[in-house]
């Protein structure tokens, strides 16, 4: 019984606790200011994005899809929810969280999360990259200030725009040379506990954490959402709802997906839409804005060499211990120290080997790609970028399938015409089918041969039915030859509708 437990929570493997334990410290000090940021945007409480980076972390790090994954409260999420907030208020958004947590659990119960399968490698090149320039375009606004006078965002000036690029610099440098000292401590870490100490030791002025919001605060607090439990409310927040869940999955399932890549592992879809669900019903009862798995911090606990569960757990902890008592020291934060990390993150996000490989992957492919990258980049709707890139590929597949017919004729030794087919026969390639066909000129009999086809879907039934019909009507018969199993299934569901005559 004990040794179930420990593999369910992947504890029965060598755990390195000083890397884990670094690496989680590391992931909360650059989780922290986003989920501030992003609850900030959508008009959540500041608290409410620590509470979810509490909740999903927690939740994902014990029972998620895979060890090393972090989840938090994700901006690609919360985003979806900023007009159900502004037309009806902060209530609706909580309850929309949690029913996006109860569609999350039903994908999870019936196994839907494996479809992820179906993104093919241009799209998840495509995701990547344009998730890289997301991050680290969302690092430049921390060079940008408020203007008093016309409250627009305008560019830091003089001395604190040299302080401010000087430490960022600082930082990137100490992250990127870090490594080639020790690889014992987190160079992340390193680097944010250097620039913070230099900021201190000189009394350099410039933004904190502290000046995104106060986090201090108490546990997360149980609240059922105060709106009607009625049909109207429910056919209200199920579109929130469901977008939500549907981006959360997608960027949680293409980031599991990731770090399969990176770990040479293999993670468990199923069980991650389980724990995504759980935990988004905990944050829309526990007043936190919803999350998901979040990319730039699991690459910074890959980084930092965290392969286990608790890295994530301690994450987690720790954003909870700062709200509850270490505010005052995290508020002194350099921004600067974390905004020059997350573009470390940026740089090894981004699929450099994409550019190499251009001229060697077909051109449908590179289109995907670079659509995806832009629609990822323009409107930051990850689960609209891989759905385009999923349609534009499938569409690709159908068309390539659709020319790829081939109609060979030759004449049998009883004088009937044979038309030996070479490809799939569906929607997209009967156009080509019926034409090959020569009614008026053909014989009494002719054959179809199926030896090197199959019938695929309802199209191509309908199309060798109306043929059927067509040669009937011209008093000569067409019959269907050497059919595979399956197309001979789907004939036999259709025998009441259809005149195909199989031998």
């Amino acid at each position: 019984m004990l040794g179930k437990v420990l593999n369910f929570f992947d504890l029965d493997k060598p755990i390195q606790w000083r890397t884990e334990i670094l690496a989680g410290l590391a992931v909360a000090m650059t989780m922290i200011p986003e989920s501030l940021s992003f609850a900030i945007l959508a008009g959540f409480p500041p608290l409410s994005g620590l509470y979810a980076a509490f909740i999903a972390g927690l939740v994902a790090a014990l029972f998620g899809g895979r060890p090393g994954l972090i989840s938090g409260g994700a901006g690609a999420t919360v985003v979806t929810l900023i007009a159900l907030i502004k037309t009806h208020g902060l209530e609706y958004a909580f309850a929309a969280v949690a029913l996006a947590g109860v569609i999350q659990i039903i994908v999870g119960i019936f196994k839907w999360a494996k479809y992820i399968r179906l993104v093919p490698e241009s799209v998840m090149f495509g995701f990547v990259n344009g998730l890289a320039v997301i991050i680290f375009s969302a690092q430049l606004q921390q060079f940008f200030t408020t203007d008093a006078a016309s409250g627009q965002q305008v560019l830091l000036q003089g001395n604190t725009m040299i302080t401010m690029a000087s430490l960022v610099a600082l930082t990137v440098a100490i992250t990127f040379l870090f490594p080639k000292v020790t690889k014992k401590f987190p160079a992340s870490l390193a680097a944010i506990i250097a620039v913070f100490a230099v900021v201190l030791v000189f009394g350099i002025k410039t933004r904190t954490v502290g000046d995104i919001s106060p986090i201090s605060g108490t546990l997360p607090p149980f609240h059922i959402p105060s709106v009607p439990f009625t049909w109207e409310t429910f056919k209200l927040i199920l579109p929130y709802s469901a977008v939500v869940a549907a981006v959360g999955l997608t960027e949680g399932l293409l980031t599991l997906n990731l770090v399969d890549e990176i770990t040479e592992t293999k993670g468990n879809g199923s069980r991650e839409a389980l724990a995504q669900g759980a935990s988004n019903m905990l944050n829309g009862f526990f007043t936190g804005m919803g999350g998901c798995p979040m990319i730039a911090q699991t690459l910074v606990n890959l980084n930092a060499g965290a392969r286990s569960r608790v890295a994530g757990v301690v994450a987690a902890i720790t954003i909870m211990a700062i709200v509850l008592v270490g505010a005052p020291v995290i508020e002194k934060i350099p921004m600067a120290a974390l905004t020059g990390v997350m573009m470390v993150v940026a740089f090894f996000t981004f699929n450099w080997k994409s550019f190499k490989i251009l001229n060697k992957m077909p051109l449908q492919d590179v289109v995907v790609m670079i659509v995806v990258t832009a629609v990822t980049i323009i409107w930051h709707n990850l689960a609209l970028a891989v759905l385009i890139g999923i349609i534009i590929s499938a569409l690709s597949f159908a068309w390539k399938k659709a020319i790829g017919i081939q109609v060979r004729t030759s004449i049998d030794a009883d004088a009937s015409k044979r038309y030996a087919l070479h490809g799939d026969l569906f929607f997209g390639s009967i156009g080509d089918f019926e034409k090959a066909l020569d009614i008026r000129n053909d014989p009494q009999r002719v054959v179809l041969d199926f030896q090197h086809s199959n019938i695929s879907d309802m199209g191509a039934l309908e199309s060798l039915n109306k043929m059927t019909g067509k040669y009937r009507t011209a008093g000569k018969s067409l019959v269907v030859e050497n059919l595979d199993a399956k197309s001979r299934s789907l004939l036999q569901k259709a025998a009441g509708m259809s005149a195909v005559q199989v031998v």
